[in-house]
């Protein structure tokens, strides 16, 4: 394991990418932190963590960041039990949904941090720990005035590959078109990364990417969807 990086970016921390509006966690949500939260969740404490003791094996380790109410990630764990699974999230109501959800199949290969991903990033990953990182459908910050809000920014996709194993995979995916132009600039720009279709291109849809609840929904109002995927140089 490595030392913690102290050398992030200082807008990494006084901008953050989401508001935390905390729905109120029905009953089964709330038991599910009671009760699994031992067992799925990660506390953050600010130290690289050791995930090869965490699964107790030693397997490629995917990271989605945002995962929402969870659909595509208990999908994706069920669908590749050969790789380890590490999902992202603050907001608490998806986060007990996706434990009730592991717990009903008795999932080995997942585990969960409830806290800013950019802190876990800097602080909880060592570097070239990630085989693959996942960010589909973030918070697009639709008003300019915002945009500095959104995610996928030069310091963040930096420090991202920092990350990542040699030839790690990046995969982003929006249904806001300027958010996925914002992101091809971004990411066309940054020295680490290099477009995996080809300079400038965004991908068809991959496989793996199932179509949730939620992307049926914005389909269903004609929303277009961008993939990007980007490999570690």
């Amino acid at each position: 394991m490595t030392d913690r990086d102290d050398n992030a970016p200082e807008y990494m921390r006084r901008i953050r990418s989401f508001v935390l509006r905390e729905g109120r966690m029905t009953p089964a949500q709330q038991r599910a932190f009671d009760t699994l939260w031992s067992r799925f969740g990660i506390d953050y404490r600010g130290t690289p963590h050791d995930f090869n003791a965490n699964f107790a094996r030693h397997a490629p380790l995917v990271m989605e960041i945002g995962f929402g109410n969870g659909e595509a990630l208990a999908w994706a764990s069920e669908h590749d039990l050969a790789r380890d699974f590490l999902g992202i999230e603050v907001h608490g109501p998806g986060v007990g949904r996706l434990m009730n959800a592991l717990a009903a199949r008795d999932a080995g290969n997942v585990r969960l941090y409830k806290h800013d991903a950019v802190e876990v990033l800097e602080h909880e990953i060592a570097p070239g720990t990630l085989a693959e990182a996942r960010i589909w459908f973030p918070d697009p910050w639709h008003k300019k005035r915002h945009n500095k809000r959104r995610l996928i920014q030069s310091e963040f996709v930096a420090l991202l590959a920092s990350r990542m194993a040699p030839d790690g995979l990046l995969h982003l995916a929006t249904d806001w078109q300027p958010y996925a132009e914002h992101m091809l600039e971004v990411m066309e720009a940054a020295p680490d990364w290099r477009n995996a279709i080809g300079p400038g291109q965004y991908a068809e849809k991959p496989a793996w990417r199932i179509e949730t609840h939620f992307e049926r929904r914005g389909l269903k109002l004609g929303h277009g969807v961008w993939d990007l995927l980007y490999r570690k140089t």
